[in-house]
């Protein structure tokens, strides 16, 4: 058996139906169009289909030749709502555009399972093949757990894997870590409320507007002066609103924040403290105020021991050259976090960077942003031979 030279040759067929689906990107948990073309791709394979009923999401079981357990494999599907600035010969032309590569996910998990299915007899067990929508900020991995994904073979899986393109590593890298692979995604709402009045006699009213505009300094300070340097979180204010005529001093004001960790100590920290600010600066000013500080997607945690393996099996696929740790968390947000707190596993990266392209190109979410699929074939292998090594 070898994988890396079987998924070379599937890959044009890849290559094919991920530029398909770069044409007709979709956003959030409904994808019609993508769950059309991911189930007229599978539809040849020995697998046993199921589809979403609060979202349009795919699940294929293959079962192996003999009993065993499970193991888990995830693409997500959905893309992002930008304007697709890139010039290519397949761009999208609808409004939104696969920024983060989720075209490549779904297209590398359709080869996986053409790969696997071709070893069917092979595997000691079973496999499930999810494709989900809904990853960019709707949590549709949560919708898809709700349903019963974990439950499709019979058997929990006893390992969960997802492959992650970026377009900020080289071509063909792959790159993990254990512990805490990603940041837990958060959202910060404050609403200060005051006592509205003319503009030009702001002594006879409460304005919450400099109430604030202190608020998104303090939040700065706190992150740098009450949490621990190694144990860090970003508070990056994204939204401010407060009045609509230039000469009239609102009743309220409000902000909005997102804010990312890497532990429940740190989330439960904030939690606690973060109304406690805002409280505090408002009545100073005589205001009132109203926090919501929730949780968006959990911190990212890959299994330690699952992800000693994965270095392993990837090295001894590709080489180790084509392997290395990442010294750091990232500070993005994933909510296949969401299996991983489920299902011991791992979440890899894979450079996906043009030749073309430097290392101060553009990031994924960007509207420029180009990912080579040239990578596919490879990114089929991996998830492939991680379900293998659990398997025979």
């Amino acid at each position: 058996m070898n994988l890396v030279e079987e998924a070379a040759a599937i890959a044009p067929d890849l290559i094919g139906l991920r530029r398909e689906l770069h044409q007709i990107p979709e956003v959030g948990l409904e994808l019609p169009k993508t769950q059309a073309l991911v189930l007229d791709a599978v539809a040849g394979l020995p697998l046993e289909i199921g589809t979403g009923k609060e979202l349009t999401s795919v699940i294929g079981v293959l079962r192996g030749g003999q009993p065993g357990p499970t193991v888990l494999l995830r693409g997500d599907m959905d893309a992002l709502p930008v304007v697709e600035e890139t010039e290519l010969e397949y761009m999208s032309t609808n409004g939104n555009m696969h920024a983060c590569g989720h075209d490549l996910h779904t297209a590398g998990l359709v080869g996986a399972a053409r790969l696997l299915s071709a070893h069917r007899e092979e595997l000691q067990g079973n496999v499930i093949f999810m494709f989900q929508p809904g990853e960019e900020g709707l949590g549709g991995a949560g919708y898809m757990l709700r349903e019963g994904l974990l439950a499709a073979t019979g058997d929990k899986p006893i390992a969960a894997y997802a492959v992650h393109v970026w377009s900020q590593a080289e071509k063909g890298l792959f790159q993990t870590r254990p512990g805490t692979m990603m940041a837990g995604s958060n959202q910060l709402h404050i609403t200060v409320q005051g006592k509205g009045g003319h503009g030009s006699s702001p002594y006879t009213t409460v304005d919450p507007v400099p109430v604030v505009a202190e608020l998104v300094l303090a939040l700065q300070t706190y992150a740098t002066r009450k949490i621990n340097v190694f144990d860090p979180v970003v508070i990056t204010v994204t939204q401010l609103a407060a009045g609509i005529a230039v000469n009239v001093i609102p009743n309220a004001a409000k902000l909005g924040a997102t804010v990312r960790t890497l532990s429940n100590e740190t989330f439960d920290q904030l939690s606690r403290e973060l109304p406690a600010l805002a409280e505090g600066i408002a009545s100073a000013y005589g205001c009132t105020v109203d926090v919501d500080f929730s949780k968006q997607y959990p911190v990212t945690i890959n299994d330690p021991d699952a992800t000693v393996d994965t270095v392993a099996e990837l090295g001894q696929l590709f080489g180790v050259d084509r392997v290395t740790p990442l010294d750091n968390p990232l500070m993005g947000s994933e909510d296949f976090s969401m299996v991983l707190d489920e299902v011991p596993g791992s979440f890899i990266m894979l450079g996906a960077r043009p030749d073309d392209v430097g290392e101060d190109g553009p990031s994924n979410h960007s509207s420029v942003v180009r990912f080579d699929d040239a990578v596919l074939g490879d990114e089929a292998a991996a998830l492939a031979q991680l379900a293998l090594a659990k398997l025979t």
